[in-house]
């Protein structure tokens, strides 16, 4: 006979479950909590804004408006035209919504917080993640995350499905989005501090550009990363493996941080410019409803010029 070990006591049993259970209630708790504060952002500004109405192939009449040299004239509405001096054309709705991928950075320095009063880069790109999907969802719009198991969907179980992968499927993740095939015309929104290799940045969203794919860079970043505050002899240990660093007078290396900080930024600006993208800041002592609002709306621009 073979000596198969202890037999765990049935309170040992007992105790582990019950362990479970609370781990399984504690993260219910948070998945519940980010999607209720995310959808508390997200109706402040939906209040605000309207949907994401687009000029498209539909049957859906939208608007009429003056014709323009871009315009053929199958265009024209005749019977419009004929009640004044001007041509018109019918604007349909485009009934077909786009896809929208959203992207996370889980790379840890996202873990980053300079104040225990502040959430980290991490929970605030969590939480504007989610809203900006729920606000996007509002219109109709299909969303994703890239990286997730999931394709474009909409409807009120997608935040749910989001909000999970966020909070327990990205740990350790990396600083820049996987270079997958998206598909063309769909948009893009590129959520992390950004502090990765700007050549290497480039490529990636070049790559997407190539598809007409277009898409926000959004840079999140936490005060002290903004003006470098200490003073004195600080320790600063690099939280992706960089090492250590004792350093002294760290108020003298202010104005050459500031200065790398503003050229990298630079960087950042000129691949949007380059490739039709836009580049935002957001801090985290900022308000999540400013930065939901600045998303939205680039967003929305973004959709003009792929029109043009």
């Amino acid at each position: 006979m073979h000596d198969l070990g202890p037999t765990p006591s049935p309170s040992l049993d007992l105790e582990r479950a019950k362990r479970a259970e609370s781990e399984a209630e504690l993260l219910g708790e948070r998945l519940e909590a980010l999607i209720v504060h995310a959808e508390q952002v997200a109706l402040t500004i939906a209040q605000g804004v309207h949907g994401r109405r687009r000029i498209g192939p539909g049957e859906t009449f939208w608007q009429y408006r003056p014709f323009d040299e871009r315009d053929s004239a199958r265009d024209v509405d005749w019977r419009r035209s004929a009640r004044s001096d001007a041509l018109f054309v019918r604007d349909t709705e485009w009934e077909a919504a786009q896809s929208v991928w959203l992207w996370r950075d889980a790379s840890p320095s996202m873990d980053f917080s300079s104040d225990r009063r502040l959430a980290t880069k991490g929970e605030r790109a969590d939480l504007l993640t989610i809203a900006l999907a729920a606000l996007l969802l509002r219109g109709g719009e299909r969303v994703a995350l890239m990286g997730g198991e999931s394709r474009p969907a909409s409807g009120r179980g997608v935040l749910t499905r989001l909000a999970s992968h966020l909070l327990f499927g990205t740990e350790g993740g990396n600083s820049l989005p996987d270079a997958i095939n998206l598909p063309r015309h769909s948009q893009v929104v590129l959520i992390g501090d950004m502090l990765a290799d700007p050549d290497e940045l480039r490529h990636r969203i070049a790559a997407y550009a190539a598809r007409n794919v277009r898409g926000v860079m959004f840079q999140i970043l936490d005060p002290a990363e903004e003006s470098l505050p200490y003073r004195g002899r600080i320790h600063f240990t690099g939280m992706e493996g960089e090492g250590e660093e004792l350093l002294n007078r760290v108020e003298s290396l202010r104005p050459g941080y500031q200065k790398r900080l503003e050229a990298h930024r630079d960087a950042l600006r000129q691949i949007a410019r380059l490739t039709g993208w836009t580049y935002l800041i957001h801090v985290t002592d900022k308000p999540p409803e400013h930065a939901l609002l600045s998303l939205f709306e680039a967003l929305e621009h973004g959709q003009q010029r792929m029109r043009r």
